[in-house]
């Protein structure tokens, strides 16, 4: 028996890209409003009968996941990176945070059901580590002065201090403005890196004495 053929690949492809599209777009000016969308909520707001709208999203943990923003960028560095290790991440971090305003409605939708083990959503549905890609991507020049565990150390360090679950934080319980969370975010980020290289240093076992 062959493979069945997903719904929206067979027949009327173009239109149902644009229903889908649609779909999500409704989706997501509903979550800029402040709500969590259903299924039969987008579809409603997309004119689209509720009936054909579950062919596309069988529950709404697929729409969420299908409206979550997708940046398919592997570095977030530009065509001509710095090679100072603090530089890389400044850039990186930069554009890190703006993405992370820019689309901060979604991404409060996916932290609150990546905590909630209820609606069956794991990390992997909606968190996909991107970040964590890009901040490595940034510390590359690093790998000869730290070990590849100090570089992850560091690399989680940063991702914890700049993020969402960060913004979240400085703006709603210290209500920091947004560009002050974004400063504070930055400001983290940098001195991480300085403490990881400092700390090193320190660490390090002295040269033993040539006796000759």
């Amino acid at each position: 028996m062959g493979m069945s053929i997903p719904y929206e690949r067979s027949g009327r492809t173009r239109q149902k890209a644009r229903t889908r599209a649609a779909l999500i777009n409704a989706t997501r000016e509903m979550i800029g409003e402040g709500s969590t969308p259903t299924v039969e909520g987008a579809a409603a707001r997309a004119e689209i009968s509720r009936t054909a709208a579950y062919r596309y999203f069988p529950n709404q943990s697929a729409l969420l996941i299908a409206a979550h923003p997708e940046i398919d960028r592997k570095s977030l560095l530009g065509t001509n990176p710095p090679s100072d290790p603090a530089a890389r991440l400044g850039q990186v971090v930069d554009e890190f945070l703006r993405i992370t305003v820019e689309t901060e409605p979604q991404l409060r939708v996916a932290l609150r059901l990546s905590l909630d083990r209820g609606r069956g959503l794991s990390d992997s549905s909606l968190r996909r580590g991107r970040a964590i890609l890009w901040i490595e991507d940034a510390l590359a020049p690093l790998a000869g002065q730290l070990t590849k565990q100090e570089i992850r150390r560091l690399v989680l360090a940063i991702r914890s201090a700049a993020g969402i679950e960060a913004l979240v934080w400085l703006t709603d319980v210290a209500h920091l403005s947004r560009a002050q969370a974004v400063e504070v975010m930055k400001w983290s980020a940098q001195a991480l890196l300085r403490y990881a290289l400092a700390d090193r240093k320190h660490t390090r076992p002295a040269k033993r004495p040539v006796i000759r």
